[in-house]
């Protein structure tokens, strides 16, 4: 059935054309001396007229096709350019219509080579450069019909996976390469019935050798399904640290903070622990010691705990509990569900501040606190303000910060001559 449909469409390409009445015409029209001189050539001036015309026609269609015809049509977009799908277009339509202008030249490129030589490879030739290109417009369409679908979610605001739109687009690009592989092998007279026969045990072998590249399709399945990570996240596992750029079928690619990019296999990252951090929504952790000189003042010691624990509850960028008014709106909805609701989306608000420990030279006291920004450049703004406004505190007080200190015992011992050495 594949054979016949491709049959059909090629032969609709315009192989039936009357090519030979033009040919006819034309050497009917010039005189019989002009047709002696190309008789040693084997063709007849038409054909060489005829033949010579469609190249110049494949030539000047495709610089059309290429460069004003795409401008006048991206100009037209571009006035429209506030509505996503005309934008989107807009950036797509080149390589939407390189498939389809490379269509067209080759057809006319084969109506000239068919007057000269017909038949056999130049057939078959022809016949995988059409369902080669046709495949290629197929595969953009797609591509740009799901990123028109990516887009318009992200416009409504909603949650958009774009790791599963690729998912999809990789799966769509290996379905095409396979379909053209059955019909380029229906075309060459293969017996796809006897070769799938064939195949069973050379699949099996096959399939041990591929046994890797099959375990990793799986595994990316599996991330996608279980949504451990998106594109775009900051994940972090036993050897490799970054950002996700891509999510294909067999591995992903990390950009590493030294801007490196990283290719893992998806098996790895699907059987070992990954740590996202991009999955905060509010509160990254500034934890420190504050290290006091040893003092038995206990009043003045309470006093600056307490300071430092006002100044962090009252400071606008840090999360205490009386902050994020709608997350307590969202955990009185969900307090009887199957989950814990700050913890589900990443929300922290532990304020800390005790004297911890008693170590050898100081007193440590523990501040522990939460950014209500995740993004780091801020967060590392507020753990500056927070500890400066705790030095200060500090200066107004009696404290001191402490500083690791030796003591060093020195041992006199008296000579005979009566004097001292150490």
């Amino acid at each position: 059935m594949i054979a016949d449909f491709s049959e059909w469409f090629y032969g609709e390409f315009g192989y039936n054309l009357p090519m030979e009445q033009l040919i006819n015409l034309i050497n009917h029209r010039l005189p019989e001396s002009l047709l002696h001189y190309t008789l040693w050539l084997h063709v007849t001036p038409g054909e060489l007229l005829v033949a010579l015309g469609l190249v110049l026609a494949a030539i000047t269609l495709n610089w059309l096709l290429r460069r004003p015809l795409l401008r006048w049509a991206k100009h037209r977009l571009y006035r429209h350019r506030r509505e996503s799908f005309y934008r989107l277009l807009y950036r797509r339509l080149e390589s939407i219509f390189r498939p389809l202008r490379l269509l067209l030249t080759v057809y006319l490129f084969k109506k000239a080579v068919e007057i000269f030589v017909a038949g056999g490879w130049i057939d078959t030739l022809f016949f995988v450069l059409y369902w080669l290109f046709l495949f290629w417009w197929l595969y953009e369409i797609t591509k740009f019909l799901l990123y028109l679908t990516l887009s318009a979610k992200i416009k409504r605001q909603k949650e958009a996976r774009a790791e599963l739109y690729n998912l999809f687009l990789n799966i769509t690009r290996v379905f095409l390469a396979f379909l053209f592989i059955i019909l380029v092998l229906s075309r060459l007279g293969v017996d796809l019935t006897a070769l799938i026969t064939s195949l069973g045990i050379g699949g099996a072998i096959i399939g041990l050798g591929a046994k890797d590249t099959i375990t990793n399709f799986l595994d990316s399945v599996r991330l996608v399904s279980e949504d451990a990570f998106r594109q775009g996240d900051w994940i972090e596992t036993d050897k490799v640290e970054g950002f996700v750029t891509e999510m294909g079928l067999t591995s992903t690619k990390i950009r590493t903070f030294d801007n490196a990019l990283v290719t893992v296999p998806n098996s790895v990252l699907a059987n070992t622990y990954v740590k996202n951090w991009t999955r905060r929504m509010v509160g990254r952790r500034i934890k420190f010691y504050l290290r006091l000189k040893l003092t038995t003042d206990t009043r003045e010691l309470e006093r600056v705990i307490y300071e430092i624990h006002e100044m962090l509850d009252s400071h606008p960028d840090i999360v205490n509990k009386n902050k994020l008014r709608y997350i307590r709106r969202m955990k009185r909805t969900y307090e009887n569900g199957l989950f814990n609701l700050e913890d589900r989306y990443g929300v922290r608000r532990t304020l800390l501040v005790y004297l911890d420990e008693i170590g050898e030279y100081s007193l440590n006291i523990l501040v522990y606190a939460f950014s209500i920004s995740v993004n780091w450049e801020e967060w590392l703004r507020v753990k500056q303000d927070v500890i400066k406004k705790i030095l200060k505190i500090v200066e107004e007080s009696s404290l001191e910060l402490a500083v690791p200190r030796e003591e060093i015992l020195l041992e006199t011992r008296e000579k005979e001559d009566g004097s001292f050495s150490v």
